[in-house]
């Protein structure tokens, strides 16, 4: 009898908290001296899976937690598996994210598998670095590969469209123009420029996740569409820059390098209280980058690793029911 693998895909939810294994900084670094305030959190992470239309084997999930970086550290405090996991285990994908895999062997009918895991994450304040600090601050003329992906094109942020790269262009003419005491601007200031055009031309408005090029064409968007039209920008003027997933928001962060040829990630708030170079708030950090790969789902670019859950039926079986599970514990 022909089997047919029964894919799953759940979006994962940014208005839930999360936790993480300690993994190792990924893709640049933010300088220690202006991370401040930390707060602690501690989250519960996993998935419940039941076979509730029928019987179902070699099931394996994906689900979707925090990843250690410069700003954030992250430690895992306890884990309950029920006797119908195989195993658990932790992954890093390249670019930022990482994931908690569960492999469960064989679910008879009405039978509930359940992996929780439980993680203290501790995570800071971004200080903006001091004015003087950024003066000779540039934009990488040759960044290493692990900066230069975030110049390319990705699923919702089109770098690469025609009004896009126009509009680009003509910001960063007008920012070359802009003259001051201290004479031309460095790239610091031009970078803000496109930030700040952002902020007075697009309209803060909640709704579905907009792309950049939908962004720019209506003029309004949430958080995650003022953030991929400000990387949009930046990567089209050659500057490094992705989208940082975290806690009920999103934001961005773009790169840039001192005299030595050390370089550094700086975020940007995109909703509420204007901010560049620096983050006021500390939240939990889930991912960064806009452009994921899963080895399970291939041919596939995703702008956020979301929760996945791959199973096959025994006989004519439904898809298993999977909750996933993002709790802060009290």
């Amino acid at each position: 009898m022909f089997v047919r693998a029964l894919t799953l895909l759940v979006a994962c939810s940014l208005t839930a908290a999360a936790g993480a294994q300690l993994l190792d900084e990924q893709a640049g670094n933010t300088d220690p001296s202006r991370v401040s305030k930390q707060e602690v959190f501690t989250f519960r992470v996993g998935a419940e899976i039941t076979a509730a239309r029928g019987s179902c084997r070699d099931i394996r999930a994906m689900v979707a937690i925090p990843f250690a970086c410069d700003e954030q550290k992250v430690r895992r405090i306890d884990e309950e598996f029920s006797r119908h996991v195989d195993k658990v285990r932790y992954r890093d994908l390249d670019g930022g994210a990482t994931q908690m895999l569960i492999t469960v062997p064989m679910l008879t009918s009405g039978e509930t598998a359940r992996a929780v895991a439980t993680f203290e994450v501790t995570t800071s304040v971004i200080e903006p670095p001091e004015e003087e600090d950024t003066i000779d601050l540039v934009i990488p003329s040759r960044p290493k590969r692990r900066v230069s992906k975030y110049l390319s094109a990705s699923p919702m942020i089109e770098s690469r469209d025609g009004k896009i790269r126009s509009l680009a262009r003509e910001l960063w003419r007008e920012a070359e123009s802009e003259a001051s005491e201290d004479g031309a601007p460095n790239d610091w200031q031009k970078v803000e420029y496109l930030y700040d055009y952002v902020l007075d031309n697009i309209q803060y408005s909640e709704g579905t996740d907009k792309s950049a090029a939908n962004t720019l064409r209506d003029g309004k968007a949430d958080c995650f569409g003022r953030s991929a039209l400000f990387i949009a920008l930046c990567r089209a003027n050659k500057v490094p820059a992705r989208v940082v997933w975290v806690d009920q928001h999103c934001y961005a962060e773009f790169y840039m390098e001192d005299a030595e040829g050390e370089g550094q990630w700086f975020p940007i708030e995109s909703a509420g209280t204007r901010s560049f170079g620096g983050m006021p708030i500390a939240r939990t950090i889930l991912q960064k980058g806009d452009n994921f790969q899963v080895p399970e789902r291939r041919g596939e670019k995703l702008f956020y690793a979301s929760d996945y859950l791959i199973a096959l039926p025994v006989g004519n079986s439904g898809k298993p029911k999977v909750k996933y599970i993002r709790e802060v514990v009290e």
